[in-house]
């Protein structure tokens, strides 16, 4: 499954804004560098829907706030 995100690094509180299915709005604390804001956007959506760390990757947008991650949901 395709999830997309569109990031806002730097905020001053974390939060996830789930629009539908598949499209979130998440803020996080880290800045946009050393892809800081990047790695804790993926261990929000680990968290979000259950899975550990290598079942959440990053497909396209690593340098922009639009980003698409594939969560694998199979077990």
């Amino acid at each position: 499954m395709y999830v997309k995100v569109h990031a806002v690094p730097g905020a001053k509180k974390e939060l996830i804004e789930k629009e539908n299915e598949t499209t979130y709005q998440i803020s996080v604390k880290e800045p946009a560098e050393r892809n800081l804001a990047n790695g804790r956007i993926r261990e929000l959506l680990c968290a979000e829907f259950g899975l550990e760390k290598g079942r959440v990757r990053m497909i396209s947008g690593h340098r922009s706030p639009s980003k698409i991650f594939s969560v694998d949901l199979s077990t």
